[in-house]
């Protein structure tokens, strides 16, 4: 049954309103042909009942004398005159009994012979009111009347009355109105259609255009498509003017797009500028120290293994940089000397600062991570740690491995970071890329991206130390499967 609805549902509505009209005028046609039928058998059951009234009154009063005397031979002879006396009214059975009920006489002596009784059933067929009562399925009609002389009922007549012709007449009428209302409803439903079908052209139209305009096409309806001084052309000029207005809003989304794309790029230069700029205030320190104590195998060791480390970093830097549009390289595990030189690359800027460094660091292995971009990350927010806290306090990193994740976590004594510096770098909305302009640094855009891409879970909260602590949680990968982003 849901199927069934569900599927006339789907029907179009220029073949549900002409179906609509169609039923309406079966059941309308059904309700007049009715109520014509009725009306006609009313008709016709009266003027049958006003004819046999008719027939019984003058078979009466020619039967009186004949009954009285008890003549039959007068009986048989009057039944026979009075048959085809009356147009339009074919008796088939008449029938004359004296008080006791015993048969005087009848049109048809064979079947009621003389001083015989009728049956029953016979009896039955004829209402005791004087009332005619016809049966359509014996196509007769039954009609008796008494025979009353001075208050004395002397006899009774029956008469039995073939309607056969009033049946023909009912039908004959039935197949015309049958016929006349299948004419007008075919005829009605076909106008339905007609008329439906121009009026939902319109919005067949502008169906159409709103399906392309949904399949990225948008295009305006012409004037062609609608008559003048038609009442949808208000409901076109609208769509015309969402369509320009989808299609101007295409064009400036466009340029807003080359826009972005242009500051995208503008960001990645100045995020690669700084993110460079970082770790050179440790290479120069090596590089000082290489000039004053080069001829020590030890130091000059140590510096230029400095040194070729921290431009790998910027190697690192510069391929991160352009992660938006590169990829590939192969990923570097992280090791302790990679920590070790973060503490030699932020020593510059504690010193500046005068700001004093905890550091706790339970590396002593080479771990599957990502060492270019845990680095770039540390340096980052370590900078980042310094630039916050006040000359004099205290900035501190921690790392705890474990069987499956690096958990390393930075501290700083500052004000706290910004709510909107916060929700960017805890943010999993892959849609924000755009850092807030408020308290924001360059290298924050780069923290986020680098770490999403070693799939590192950001917290931040309030440190001990007075400021915020940053710590972020970064799996292991196998590796086979370690690539770099950039």
């Amino acid at each position: 049954m849901k199927r069934a609805l569900a599927t006339i549902r789907a029907w179009p509505i220029t073949v549900k309103i002409p179906l609509l009209v169609a039923v309406l005028m079966v059941v309308v046609s059904a309700v007049i042909s009715e109520r014509v039928l009725s009306r006609l058998g009313d008709t016709q059951s009266r003027h049958l009942q006003e004819l046999g009234n008719a027939y019984l009154d003058g078979l009466s009063s020619s039967l009186m004398p004949a009954v009285l005397r008890n003549d039959v031979w007068e009986v048989y002879d009057t039944i026979d005159r009075a048959r085809g006396r009356y147009r339009g009214l074919e008796p088939v059975d008449t029938i004359v009994t004296d008080p006791e009920g015993g048969v005087l006489a009848a049109s048809d002596p064979r079947r009621f012979p003389t001083g015989s009784s009728l049956s029953e059933g016979y009896l039955g067929e004829f209402p005791a009111s004087g009332e005619l009562r016809a049966d359509d399925g014996q196509k007769r009609a039954f009609l008796q009347r008494d025979l009353v002389y001075q208050d004395r009922r002397i006899g009774t007549a029956y008469a039995t009355f073939n309607t056969q012709s009033l049946l023909a007449e009912r039908r004959e009428v039935f197949l015309t109105l049958l016929a006349t209302n299948t004419v007008i409803t075919f005829a009605l439903a076909l106008l339905g259609y007609l008329a439906i079908s121009r009026m939902v052209r319109p919005l067949r139209i502008l169906s159409e255009h709103l399906h392309q305009g949904a399949a990225g096409n948008v295009q305006p309806i012409t004037d062609t498509q609608t008559a003048a001084g038609s009442e949808t052309q208000h409901l076109f000029k609208a769509y015309n003017d969402m369509a320009s207005a989808m299609r101007e809003r295409e064009a400036l989304a466009h340029r807003l797009a080359e826009e972005k794309r242009l500051a995208s790029l503008g960001r990645l230069a100045s995020g690669m500028a700084h993110e460079i700029n970082n770790p050179l205030g440790g290479l120069f320190n090596s590089l000082d120290t290489l000039k004053r104590h080069g001829d020590t195998p030890s130091v000059r060791n140590t510096s230029i293994d400095l040194l070729e480390r921290g431009l790998v970093g910027i190697r690192d830097v510069v391929r991160a940089a352009l992660v938006n549009y590169r990829t590939g390289g192969e990923a570097r595990p992280l090791q302790p000397v990679d920590m070790e030189d973060l503490q030699v690359l932020i020593k510059p800027e504690l010193t500046h600062r005068s700001l004093a460094l905890t550091w706790s660091s339970d590396i002593d292995s080479e771990l599957p991570v990502n060492a270019g971009a845990v680095r770039q990350i540390l340096l980052n927010l370590l900078l980042n740690a310094c630039a916050a806290s006040p000359p004099g306090s205290v900035v501190a990193l921690a790392t705890r491995t474990s069987e499956n994740a690096l958990t390393l976590t930075i501290d700083d004594s500052g004000p706290g970071l910004p709510q909107e510096a916060r929700r960017f770098l805890t943010s999993e909305d892959e849609r924000q890329d755009t850092p807030p302009e408020a308290g924001a640094r360059l290298g924050l855009w780069l923290v986020r991206r680098l770490g999403r891409e070693i799939q590192a879970e950001f917290s931040v909260t309030e440190s001990e130390l007075g400021g915020t602590r940053i710590s972020l949680k970064i799996p292991y990968s196998d590796r086979e499967e370690q690539r770099h982003v950039a």
